[in-house]
């Protein structure tokens, strides 16, 4: 049964199932019920054959001696199962925290090293699906798979033109396995899901269909290149990350074609090291895009394993790989922009209200009882300080309080874990003691300082208001934090923020500035002059002239009006 034939009753057109539809694979599989039987028997029988081989080797006192044979064995049965349980092992393949290093040294494998299928099928693919020879598509391509993937495997040739490209060849009769694994799948998860404790297997299905979804995009070459072109766009002003361009001529569904990328995989620190390579920068490179994505773009890589990551020589990264992404509403950004605020100003019970609104609780959960547990869990995670932070620990923790409270992971959020906790496990690969707060932090309180946006702009007045008084500290753990890295200038920022005080949108925050410079019965010249002290540096005096005399070009007489009464504040007497 070929991919092209795998038509469900559904389909009144009779063309190939091309979008997930869990009902129409549920029909088309209900009335097949031994090939279903037979592909859970393998399953089952796969991983039950390897639990007993673990219990023989610990009964004979064998599993130091036999644990590079288990894990062989383990990544061979894996890749007998077929693409989506490939998939499982290269999200797994990433977390060094979570797999002990003889399993994971097997698992990488998994993310181009599988078993190519046969050379002269995938040539046959590439004619069929571009209507022309090989010779005449292509002066020059290898006589064999440089890369071969869960869903298909990679070609280096060369245009007739000169240009250095990779040729990407899907897998044959795809389709027929990724539904049926994924039919099992939401059988197991909705035969679970009464079993788990409270709503933890509430999303359970949802969750399978997500991946369901995420899996029919994937084996959509046309889709995967939009979505390169549409990532290539959100970073075109960012010189440290690269996207290969498409080449469409030479692309359909089963078949795309891309610049050739030419770089270090991130899990080979040797080579990362021999080329000169920052390790550090990589990292900080690698979360900061991935904050842009998930924070900025709201369009994030939902599958940055190390075969899809590339160092560049000049120290860029390259994405490859663009056919699981997803897209986030400007709501669900601004609600885990808001997240990230509550958390640093350990801000439990807004924390609490927020997971609502991204539907982790139920909008009829009481969360009263969930405020002090929510503090005693991030609280012990954040520790001392905000740089302990770390997604294991957070997630270690979360997933005691989904046996108390009803806490459950809605679908999409479950691919935006996925992708966090895979950069992560990444970031520790190439250094273990890294931790992801020490570089996304200075992002967040960037992104808060410069308020590029009206949400940003009261995210950050959320941060520097509590209980209606200025939090001086937090404005100067900020600005600090933000200066630690390095591409953060403060003049724009002062700027910025100048041109909002002086707006109509800023009088709300004139108003408090001003009872906040009085608070208390006296002038707050102390926590000015330690902010000035720690800004001074950065604000030279003629730059500083500029930025002023640029802000006030755009004022108003209402405007100057309005902030009188700050200026005679700040008066000395």
């Amino acid at each position: 049964m070929s991919q092209h034939q795998l038509v469900f009753p559904a389909q009144e057109s009779r063309e190939p199932l091309r979008r997930y539809d869990a009902k129409a694979i549920a029909r088309y599989y209900r009335s097949r019920p031994w090939a279903v039987i037979a592909r859970a028997l393998t399953i089952v029988g796969s991983f039950v054959k390897f639990i007993l081989s673990l219990k023989w080797d610990e009964w004979r006192n064998q599993t130091e001696q036999n644990k590079f044979k288990r894990a062989a064995q383990l990544r061979h049965i894996l890749t007998r199962l077929g693409p989506t349980f490939i998939k499982v092992g290269q999200a797994l393949s990433t977390r060094p925290d979570l797999v002990r290093k003889d399993f994971l040294d097997e698992l990488v494998k998994l993310q181009d090293q599988l078993p190519p299928f046969d050379n002269a099928l995938a040539l046959s693919i590439i004619e069929t699906e571009l209507g022309q020879s090989v010779t005449e598509l292509f002066s020059e391509i290898s006589s064999k798979p440089i890369a071969a993937a869960s869903l298909g495997q990679v070609y280096r040739a060369f245009l007739h033109t000169g240009e250095e490209v990779a040729v990407k060849v899907q897998r044959p009769n795809l389709l027929p396995t990724l539904t049926l694994d994924l039919y099992l799948m939401r059988w197991a998860a909705s035969w679970l899901a009464p079993w788990l404790p409270l709503n933890l297997g509430h999303d359970l299905t949802l969750i399978v269909d997500e991946f369901g979804i995420k899996l029919f995009e994937e084996v959509d070459y046309i889709n995967e290149g939009r979505n390169a072109e549409k990532f290539a766009h959100n970073f075109r002003d960012d010189a440290t990350v690269k996207v290969p361009a498409i080449y469409w001529r030479y692309s359909t569904v089963r078949v795309l074609t891309l610049e050739w990328i030419q770089g270090v995989k991130l899990t080979d620190t040797a080579s990362i090291r021999a080329a000169g390579l920052d390790t550090d920068q990589i990292i900080q490179v690698g979360v900061i895009s991935g904050l842009r994505q998930l924070l900025e773009h709201g369009f994030f890589h939902a599958d940055p394993h190390p075969g899809n990551l590339f160092a560049l020589p000049d120290g860029r990264m390259a994405y490859i790989d663009f056919g699981m992404m997803d897209q986030l509403e400007q709501y669900t950004k601004e609600a885990i922009a808001a997240s990230v605020v509550h958390l640093i100003n350990k801000d439990y019970g807004e924390l609490a209200k927020n997971f609502v609104k991204l539907g982790f609780l139920t909008p009829d959960t009481d969360i009263t009882p969930i405020i002090p547990a929510l503090e005693e869990v991030l609280g012990e995670a954040m520790g001392e300080s905000v740089r302990n932070f770390n997604f294991k620990t957070i997630t270690d923790q979360f997933s005691e309080l989904m046996y108390d409270y009803p806490f459950r992971v809605p679908a999409k959020f479950a691919l935006i874990i996925r992708s966090l906790v895979t950069q992560e496990g990444l970031a520790l690969t190439l250094n273990p003691n890294f931790k992801i707060v020490e570089v996304s932090y200075p992002y967040v309180a960037r992104r808060l300082l410069t308020g590029e946006s009206p949400e940003m702009r009261r995210h950050l007045i959320e941060v520097l208001f509590k209980d209606g008084k200025f939090q001086w500290e937090r404005l100067e753990n900020m600005i600090a934090i933000a200066r630690s890295d390095q591409s953060f200038d403060l003049l724009p920022t002062a700027q910025l923020g100048l041109q909002f005080l002086l707006s109509e949108e800023g009088r709300f925050l004139r108003r408090q500035l001003l009872l906040a410079l009085t608070e208390d019965d006296r002038l707050h010249t102390q926590e000015v002059e330690r902010l000035w002290n720690l800004v001074k540096d950065d604000l030279k005096p003629g730059r500083l002239l500029n930025v002023a005399l640029n802000s006030l070009t755009e004022l108003s007489m209402e405007s100057v009006a309005s902030i009188l009464p700050l200026a005679t504040a700040l008066k000395p007497e």
